[in-house]
């Protein structure tokens, strides 16, 4: 309880959270930061030291005492419960303030769906049916539980009964809009609501910025539904491409004003999304536990396997699955049992025995088995001297073994996301490695010493 006394001084004494960030980098606790004098802070910060000179502890000992009076909990930098992939963007929450439960959010994928207030019929439709899709394959439904689009997905999410998680841009004494107060008590009762601003807070306009970096942040991709050009949502979506997530947008009227903005981001490249699947179908092989496919693409996936076995027996090749000999291996029904030997090898015709009359009895025609074998990512072997590359290139791509997300690059090299991103444009400017679609990038370069 003592450290986290400190932790709510260094959230609360007035000082910017980038300064913040910067002492608690240099000094390694907010204690340490507590008792530094001014000498030892103008070390670290050329200017705006002199809030951290404030050695006040009654607004931290309040938060904590109502904090615990309600329930509340408080997540501070470097907990293990913090959400990583909220750590790692460039200026991260010191604390996070948590009503309900917190879901796990980096097993997963984590889906923030935003848009407008003043929505269309369609829109408030469309983000109820994404909502609701998205919760049922396995994600997790994260909203800024304003009017509008976010109630709407919100909903859609809590009837499929799935997660949700509101990000707020007050305190969570706070319920704004007011309207929304059912909203929020059914959101806390199967996943949370979070923010970073204490007790108290009011739901300032300049709070809503602030707040849409965390919703980015703890998500892997987000989803704009309907936007009109000025709109709070595309700050959500520019805050992801800067932190490395997907974006992906809902195709709209064109004709109408509050679509322009979510149109306008599918010019940009953002991913269409028609339905939950496409935004789910993204992370699949990324979280295959999580992840739960709709029926449609598990029959698919069933015919088309169906499919390719009967054009395997048909034309003589081996199928993938067979009837079972009476020894339990894999049969295929038709084909001559297999030759002793190496799985790769190739199967002779056995040799044809001789007739009586001293011709020779008709061979049969030799069969090849074919070995379904998976291959790898072919990379050209250009050898590249590591001592050309900066610390966070050679980090960066060593962790990339294949096809890789960006999210998972940062949680491989621990790295800031900025830092990741930056390093992947150079790369990419250096044609070592390629960008493909929902943020993968491949490598082409094998590095060497030579």
């Amino acid at each position: 309880m003592a450290e986290l006394k400190y932790w709510l001084w260094l959230a609360t004494c007035g000082g910017q959270r980038r300064d913040a960030l910067k002492l608690l980098d240099h000094f390694g606790a907010p204690d340490e930061i507590y008792f530094c004098d001014e000498k030892a802070l103008r070390l670290v910060l050329e200017t705006g030291w002199e809030p951290f000179l404030n050695k006040s502890v009654a607004a931290p000992r309040e938060i904590m005492r109502r904090c615990e009076e309600e329930g509340w909990q408080v997540l501070t930098l470097h907990d293990a419960a913090y959400p990583s992939r909220l750590k790692n963007i460039f200026d991260p929450p010191l604390v996070l303030y948590v009503k309900g439960r917190l879901p796990g959010l980096d097993d997963r994928p984590v889906i923030a769906m935003v848009g407008t207030r003043s929505c269309t019929p369609y829109g408030v439709v469309t983000a109820e049916k994404l909502g609701y899709e998205t919760a049922s394959y396995g994600g997790v439904v994260v909203t800024g539980m304003a009017r509008g689009i976010d109630s709407a997905s919100a909903r859609g999410a809590l009837r499929a009964g799935g997660k949700v998680v509101g990000v707020l841009g007050c305190g969570l004494d706070v319920v704004y809009p007011r309207s929304n107060a059912p909203l929020f008590e059914d959101v806390c009762a199967t996943g949370a609501l979070i923010t970073e601003f204490p007790p108290g807070t009011p739901p300032a306009a300049y709070n809503f910025p602030i707040r849409n970096r965390v919703m980015a942040g703890i998500s892997t991709g987000v989803l704009v539904v309907e936007a009109p050009e000025r709109s709070g949502a595309l700050i959500t979506a520019s805050l992801a491409l800067e932190q490395g997530r997907d974006v992906f947008a809902v195709p709209g009227n064109i004709d109408a004003p509050s679509c322009r903005g979510s149109n306008g981001l599918l010019k940009e490249g953002a991913i269409p999304a028609t339905s939950g699947w496409d935004i789910m179908g993204q992370y699949a092989a990324l979280y295959p536990e999580a992840v739960t496919p709709p029926a449609e693409v598990r029959l698919r996936t069933l015919d088309g396997d169906a499919a390719g076995t009967l054009a395997q027996t048909e034309t003589g090749h081996v199928p993938r699955a067979g009837k079972k000999d009476g020894g339990g291996k894999k049969k295929s029904a038709g084909q001559p049992p297999a030759p002793a030997g190496g799985e790769g090898e190739t199967a002779e015709a056995a040799p044809a025995p001789e007739k009586k009359d001293g011709g020779a009895a008709s061979r049969p025609k030799a069969t090849k088995k074919v070995i379904d074998k998976e291959t790898g990512p072919v990379y050209i072997e250009i050898p590249v001297d590591p001592g050309s590359l900066t610390v966070d290139e050679r980090m960066v791509l060593d962790a990339m073994t294949g096809r890789i997300r960006v999210d998972e690059l940062i949680a491989r090299t621990g790295l800031p996301a900025q830092a990741v991103l930056s390093s992947l444009t150079m790369l990419e400017i250096r044609g070592a490695v390629t960008r493909e679609a929902a943020n993968y990038y491949t490598p082409h370069f094998i590095l060497t010493s030579d």
